[in-house]
């Protein structure tokens, strides 16, 4: 008896976090930025952690960054990722400045290192894409 297929949990939009994933599903990286005073910031932030503005627009981000740490998985935590392992757990941080959680693809885990610069690829589902990041 064949063992039943588990898929891997994909994020959903909500009202918050719909312009971030609409964005990705037209290959654009959308981020929040402060009104006041500029800053970067992640989706659904609902204040500018520099001047606590809750002022905002949707912007685009460039989609490149650099490695700022990561771990590779090799423990079965989920069985919708066991195709994947050993799969990495990356930290990008942007040259806009926010730090991503993501995954790099594109390159064996082994080529991954701290200072890598990477730029934004998307995943695409049904109704969200997520980004992952590639080495440049």
């Amino acid at each position: 008896m064949t063992e039943p297929v588990i898929e891997k949990p994909i994020p959903e939009a909500d009202d918050a976090s719909k312009p971030f994933y609409e964005g990705g599903m037209a290959g654009r990286l959308m981020m929040m930025k402060c009104s006041s005073c500029g800053t970067w910031r992640l989706p659904s932030r609902s204040h500018c952690d520099e001047c606590l503005s809750d002022q905002y627009t949707w912007e685009q981000a460039s989609g490149r960054g650099v490695i700022r740490t990561f771990g590779v998985m090799h423990q079965k935590y989920h069985p919708g990722f066991f195709p994947e392992l050993p799969y990495n757990v990356t930290i990008v941080e942007l040259e806009e400045g926010p730090r991503v959680v993501t995954n790099i693809v594109g390159a064996p885990n082994s080529e991954l290192r701290v200072g890598l610069p990477v730029v934004v690829q998307f995943e695409k589902h049904a109704d969200s894409a997520i980004p992952k990041f590639r080495p440049v």
